[in-house]
């Protein structure tokens, strides 16, 4: 599924589609304007070089190129052979064509189900620890057919320092995440728009615990959005030499990608895709207790999605069941596009949150309607948001859907977050001016402003909620 998340600038760009890299990516591009294309390759030199023998394309140059990039928890072996315990968390494919649209992107599911050469039926990121970036490149091949021109693997380590360097990133983060068993990483997030730097960051995106694949990878695509919303072109220019240590410290890349002409000749690639918007290919497929699975006839969809840059309609994906398509109709009331009352629960969430502190300066505004199924997860989060030497009030209360979704309600008396910036698109709808924020086809989220604070509904993270049940529970909102 291709969602369309425009891009005005080189860097915002190369922010989504370079992911764990992209910091130094954008940096690169900067040096390389200013003739300094030594600083690069020196930079990615400071790594190993990944032996990967002849699996790689070659292309004229100017063609289009189709890079791997791997993001995995330690380096293996020679960087060819596997290590113990060592998995490619991330496997991202970007296509640079400058006759198309747009950039294209395609995370693959680290659970997907696949034919590992010379291993058998395993998950895909299991090629990583049985060897390295050289077997999960082939197993790649062999899954979607496609050619790939250069790859770069990207340790962990390099992501959290990198969004140090860039003074953290402001997240929506729509529940709790805990975790403080040996199973898993630690983690302790509370809801609700913040700040999130380092370790926080990396445990953020890099989370597994009662989580699918596909939830997973639609946390990773929006932490990734909303970065790119604070970091400007100027504080990467300008922060380009210690971000380039970074990036050459924690990657390792093809042999291609140490001389002079082939940067160069991948940078103009870049340079030349500069005007174009980037658009991801959301991975579809069935979760099932093991695996995610896909046909082969799903996967080589997604790849002429992928080639093409075609967009597709619909949410991220579906943890609940699906259900037989039924004749459109036209719907009117909250009962019939599946929201029900709620009014007394969404009170008693008010009161909770003007006892912990809310109110005055943020006046506490509830829903009155909520989706059918969906329940309030413990009391409303009251707390406040330093940012730019100011302290802000803030709450979020968080909804949980049947089928293990959340959705929530964020009141802040920071009155320009970024992540308000650049709405798609203004709606006046009764006495209150909407600002939409779309991913794709749907609405991501929907804000509004009054005389004290900005609020917003945020969707869920695979963008289940559809655009008019968004707005009818934002219009449903009341003042305690």
């Amino acid at each position: 599924m291709l969602d369309d998340i425009p891009r005005p600038g080189l860097w915002k760009r190369l922010l989504l589609a370079a992911v764990l890299i992209v910091f130094a990516a954008a940096g690169a591009t900067a040096v390389a304007a200013f003739h300094e294309i030594d600083k690069v390759v020196h930079a990615l030199e400071l790594g190993p070089e990944l032996k990967l023998g002849r699996e790689l394309a070659e292309t004229d140059p100017g063609e289009p190129q189709t890079l791997m990039l791997l993001g995995s928890d330690r380096r293996p072996r020679n960087n060819q052979e596997g290590a113990a315990g060592a998995r490619s968390d991330t496997i991202m494919l970007v296509r640079l064509d400058p006759d198309k649209e747009a950039i294209a992107i395609m995370s693959l599911p680290r659970d997907l189900k696949v034919e590992i050469p010379g291993r058998g039926t395993d998950k895909i990121n299991m090629a990583y620890a049985y060897g390295g970036p050289k077997l999960t490149l082939r197993t790649v091949k062999r899954l979607t057919g496609l050619s790939i021109n250069h790859v770069i693997n990207v340790n962990f380590k390099g992501f959290w320092r990198a969004v140090n360097a860039v003074g953290c990133v402001y997240a929506d983060i729509d529940r709790r995440y805990y975790n403080d068993s040996a199973e898993y990483t630690y983690i302790d997030l509370q809801p609700g728009y913040q700040r999130l730097c380092g370790t926080d960051a990396l445990q953020y995106v890099r989370f597994r615990h009662e989580d699918t694949d596909l939830v997973r990878s639609a946390r990773q695509q929006d932490f990734l959005r909303m970065a790119k919303q604070q970091i400007t072109s100027s504080e990467l220019f300008e922060k380009r030499d210690r971000l380039l240590k970074i990036f050459g410290r924690n990657t390792t890349t093809d042999s291609d990608l140490r001389s002079r002409a082939e940067v160069l000749r991948l940078l103009k690639l870049v340079l030349g895709t500069a005007g174009l918007p980037i658009r991801e290919v959301h991975f579809e497929g069935h979760v099932g207790p093991s695996y995610v699975e896909a046909s082969n006839e799903q996967v080589q969809g997604l790849v002429s999605e992928f080639l093409q840059v075609e967009d597709t309609p619909g949410p991220r994906g579906a943890l609940k069941p699906q259900r037989k398509p039924q004749r459109k109709r036209k719907r009117h009331t909250p009962d019939e596009i599946g929201l029900e009352d709620a009014s007394a629960f969404g009170e008693e969430q008010a009161l909770l949150a003007v006892q912990a502190g809310a109110g005055g300066s943020l006046p506490v505004l509830y829903p009155r309607l909520r989706m059918k199924g969906s329940l309030y997860i413990d009391q409303p989060r009251v707390y406040k948001l330093r940012a730019g030497g100011n302290r802000y009030g803030a709450y979020r209360m968080v909804l949980r859907l049947d089928f293990g979704e959340y959705y929530g309600v964020q009141g802040l008396t920071w009155r320009d977050p970024p992540i308000l910036e650049d709405p798609s698109k203004v709606r006046r709808i009764g006495k209150r001016e909407y600002e939409l924020h779309y991913d794709g086809d749907r609405l991501r989220l929907v804000a509004w402003r009054t005389p004290k604070a900005v609020y917003w509904i945020s969707n869920t993270l695979l963008l289940t909620l559809t655009e008019r049940q968004m707005l009818t529970i934002a219009r449903s909102t009341q003042p305690l």
